[in-house]
């Protein structure tokens, strides 16, 4: 029992996705404030009697005790004090909800400093719970800030938006993400803002995103 104390290690993170693994357990991928994305099994879980079934699926956010191997983890108890249920709820917000998870996993790195990029996320998902605002500004606002983190805005495209783009894009870089959910934009500017979003993504970001593939079949289903 001293050598696993010994080994053992806490961390604050949300869990962005988890993956069948045998016939009882899973492997979660989280992004953590300590420790950057990590994988982690939590052995057992699929059991009908397991006590961290609710924490071992997308969107649990809290505390993970976890045992360090040489190349994964090992969950030993789970505190989660956030499991988004007014997105994992609404048909409209979930499948968005999946995409910024899924966005968070392909811009994170194991054990780099990834404490902005969860909170991002983590006021994303809030401000996907809020019906008063707008799902579609909050998705480009998280896109935008998300690639802005890693360095990724396209200047030429930049340069070509309307003084009000560009002063968004501004305040987008340089606000907090605790503050950054706050604004509305009007319909020429949303519709401005859509288009640099949507060209700069083409140029940044070369994986295909499952999560958004599904959201836009939903947002434009085929007519026959």
């Amino acid at each position: 029992m001293g050598d696993i104390l010994d080994n053992s290690t806490a961390v604050t993170g949300i869990v962005l996705s988890a993956l069948p693994v045998g016939e009882y357990d899973k492997r979660l991928v989280i992004l953590t404030a300590q420790r950057g994305k990590i994988s982690a099994f939590a052995r057992g879980v699929r059991r009908s009697k397991s006590a961290y079934a609710a924490g071992c699926r997308p969107f649990a956010f809290g505390s993970f005790s976890l045992i360090e191997g040489r190349s994964s983890y090992t969950i030993r108890h789970i505190e989660i004090t956030n499991y988004f249920s007014e997105v994992t709820d609404d048909m409209n917000s979930v499948y968005l909800g999946y995409y910024f998870l899924e966005l968070a996993q392909y811009y994170t790195r194991e054990n780099a400093d990834e404490l902005e990029v969860l909170k991002l996320l983590y006021q994303a998902l809030r401000a996907l719970s809020n019906p008063n605002l707008d799902n579609a500004l909050v998705r480009m606002v998280y896109e935008l800030k998300i690639m802005i983190l890693n360095g990724d805005i396209n200047e030429y495209y930049l340069r070509q938006c309307s003084e009000v783009v560009r002063y968004t894009v501004g305040f987008i870089a340089d606000t907090p993400s605790e503050k950054l959910f706050t604004f509305k934009l009007s319909e020429p500017a949303m519709k401005e803002l859509s288009e640099f979003a949507a060209k700069n993504y083409s140029v940044y970001i070369t994986k295909t995103m499952h999560s958004l593939e599904v959201l836009e079949s939903m947002e434009n289903p085929a007519t026959e």
